[in-house]
């Protein structure tokens, strides 16, 4: 949430700033619909339409997300790397995923191939973000392995059918 209230009131916005900020916050944070943070506020006793809440998430979002990122705790270190085919405008794609052990979205990449070179491309950006982890647990996909051997050696890398089930059940929304 914001946490600077120095102003108990917006300009130009009706509902205190902490009223807006905890819309916008929820809405981020929980990735809840705009009506559902509607009915989140009137459980409150604030009365407030999806499309204010639209206007505030438009505004202020950026800030919001931004806060929710950084104060976010570190990854664990050992991370579970999935792909999944989607479909968009009717051409195959492969979304990259990676989420640690306590099932945080850690990186996602859409990317037209699936060889060790989109791997690689993956797991460099994961690198470069979050640093090295210690234990890396994927399918049984062989590129996985070409990308950790030359990015991470030092990286205990599991690949087996049955382990890499925390990230399978984290792609269940992006099928549906």
């Amino acid at each position: 949430m914001i946490s600077k209230v120095s102003q108990p009131r917006l300009k130009g916005f009706r509902f205190r700033r902490s009223v807006i900020s905890y819309a916008v916050w929820a809405y981020h944070r929980f990735a809840l619909s705009l009506r559902d943070v509607e009915d989140l506020l009137a459980e409150r006793d604030v009365i407030v339409s999806y499309e204010s809440i639209r206007v505030w998430c438009q505004r202020f979002g950026a800030q919001v997300a931004a806060s929710i990122r950084r104060d976010r705790p570190a990854p664990i270190d050992k991370w579970y790397l999935d792909e999944v085919v989607i479909s968009i405008r009717g051409q195959k794609h492969w979304l990259w995923r990676a989420v640690d052990a306590n099932g945080d979205v850690l990186e996602i990449l859409v990317q037209g191939r699936r060889n060790a070179h989109a791997a690689k491309r993956f797991l460099r950006k994961l690198v470069r973000r979050w640093g090295a982890p210690r234990v890396i647990v994927t399918d049984k996909l062989r590129s996985y392995g070409v990308a950790v051997r030359d990015l991470c050696p030092s990286v205990e890398h599991r690949s087996h059918k049955g382990l890499n089930n925390r990230s399978e059940a984290s792609d269940r929304l992006t099928r549906r």
